[in-house]
């Protein structure tokens, strides 16, 4: 046992066993949920009356209130709470054991539906079963972990001890069931393409490197599934969407997690504005079903989801902000330095590209509210965009931001493999250690057979969760985020243990 296990609790399961009594059974039992027992209650009684009609729930016993020869305590199943109301008139043979019972115990409740004369929807017990002895104590007044970090650890433990924790992953699920349904419904086929690359590519970004035994080879986590699925509209495929994990070396915050998710589709016959209307009527539509409205409250802030989105380009928004044009070197290099702004290492495209770029994130990319589409990116950072014909120093790439948070990226695909070749080689030859350290032979080969017009959309599926479910930390929508790994030892465990302690916390859950 670790040191979360209580002596009390450890003393109880052994009186358990000693009694015979197994405190983890093999078997379960068939369990109504205890959303729709309540719904069935209010339609059939009134408050004082018993309903009479039998039921059995399962899930967790939480705080017990103890009356002497009567006890409540609600139990949580996944879809609600219901309150038990323990009788000894009608559990005599059982009620010695209940001493052995704790809160946060799992147990199986069968009895009768009714109310209490508060007007309660209460299930008077006539059978307890224990499903599983909990040996650690749960969170000290059921307010969850107050401890930010150990929300995080222990998130079995934070899903159903803390307010609202469940509710958003269960909102999450949702989110994605219907983007699912949205992409089906519009003729895309949802593919797997590899977590293991053998060259690193699709985004710019570190990646993690792993080594293959049998073959004696460095391969790369996947840090985006863009090559892959680009050769399957070559293939003829047309229509396509991965929803993948994937996997960037970097820093952590309330926006980046280095293992998260994302939605990337392609469209054969499609460019970027097709792109841009599929995004607004994707978004309206997830939170018109989620939420009834196209409204969504993030951060303080009220976002309306309805398409339209406002445009705006990416070089007129750097000249009003900054009051010089993007593409004046001289002028760029004088507003970094009034800024503060400097570039460490080499850049793709070069030190004008990167000086520019991070002004950009400077003074734009907060003031972006949104929902916006930022359109038309400089080349010289969108090495896998098509050119705008109209002048191909941008291309027909956007950005779609709310509340300053980027959500989505999307282009044209560029299609033409000498030139695809060209900018993966300066891409090389910049030395950036976020660019790819090798040309993708492979994927200019698959472009030299023939590559369609094609539109292509990646969405951030984790910060879309953030905004849907009004969360502020990227941490909050993932069920197991990226920590620093806990190294303990014999001398510290105790302070490991006083730090972990359960304890109440505020409703709303914390973020960094």
């Amino acid at each position: 046992m670790t040191e979360l296990a209580h002596p009390d609790r450890l003393k109880k399961l052994a009186e358990l066993r000693a009694a015979g009594l197994d405190p983890f059974p093999a078997r379960g039992v068939e369990a109504e949920p205890i959303a729709a027992l309540i719904a069935a209650l209010g339609t059939h009684a009134a408050p004082g009356a018993r309903h009479g009609t039998r039921a059995t729930v399962a899930g967790r016993l939480l705080s017990l209130r103890d009356f002497g020869k009567l006890i409540f305590a609600p139990v949580q199943d996944r879809s609600g709470r219901l309150q038990v109301g323990f009788q000894k008139a009608r559990l005599e043979a059982w009620w010695e054991q209940r001493k052995l019972l704790d809160g946060g115990d799992q147990v199986a409740v069968i009895g009768e539906l009714g109310f209490t004369q508060k007007g309660e929807p209460t299930l008077w017990a006539t059978e307890v079963r224990l499903l599983a002895k909990s040996v650690a104590p749960p969170p000290e007044k059921w307010h969850g972990l107050a401890d930010v970090e150990q929300r995080y650890r222990r998130r079995y433990v934070d899903l159903w001890a803390s307010e609202g924790v469940r509710e958003v992953f269960v909102l999450r699920s949702r989110m994605l069931s219907l983007i699912r349904r949205f992409l089906e419904e519009r003729g895309y086929l949802e593919v797997e393409t590899p977590t293991l690359h053998p060259v690193a590519g699709g985004a710019t970004a570190r990646p993690f490197v792993t080594h293959h035994n049998a073959l004696g080879a460095d391969f790369y986590l996947r840090i985006a599934p863009e090559l892959y699925l680009k050769r399957l509209i070559v293939g003829g495929l047309e229509r396509v969407f991965e929803v993948s994990r994937n996997f960037r070396n970097e820093g952590i915050s309330t926006r980046h997690n280095p293992e998260f998710t994302m939605l990337e589709l392609y469209q054969a016959q499609a460019d970027f504005r097709h792109m841009m209307e599929l995004t607004e009527s994707l978004l309206e539509h997830l939170a018109r079903t989620l939420h009834g409205r196209t409204t969504v409250e993030f951060r303080g802030g009220s976002y309306d989801l309805r398409a339209p989105f406002r445009r705006e380009r990416y070089a007129d928004l750097f000249a009003r902000a900054n009051g010089c044009d993007i593409l004046d070197e001289a002028a760029v290099e004088r507003r970094a330095r009034e800024l503060g702004l400097a570039v460490a290492g080499p850049t793709i495209g070069g030190r004008h590209w990167g000086l520019a770029t991070a002004i950009f994130d400077h003074t734009v990319e907060a003031e972006l509210s949104g929902p916006v589409f930022v359109t038309h990116f400089p080349t010289p950072i969108s090495p896998l965009a098509k050119c705008d014909p109209a002048d191909a120093r941008f291309t027909e790439r956007f950005e779609l931001f709310v509340a300053g948070m980027e959500l989505a990226n999307a282009f044209s695909e560029l299609n033409d493999p000498a030139e695809q070749e060209r900018r993966f080689e300066e891409q090389v030859a910049s030395k950036d250690p976020e660019a790819p350290g090798e040309v993708d032979v492979d994927y200019v080969q698959a472009l030299e057979y023939g590559m369609p017009p094609t539109g292509g959309l990646g969405i951030g599926i984790d910060r879309l969760a953030m905004v849907l479910a009004n969360q502020d930390s990227i941490r909050d929508v993932l069920l197991f985020p990226t920590l620093r790994p806990q190294h303990r030892t014999a001398d510290d465990t105790l302070a490991i243990t006083e730090k972990a302690v359960l304890v109440a916390k505020p409703a709303r859950p914390g973020s960094d």
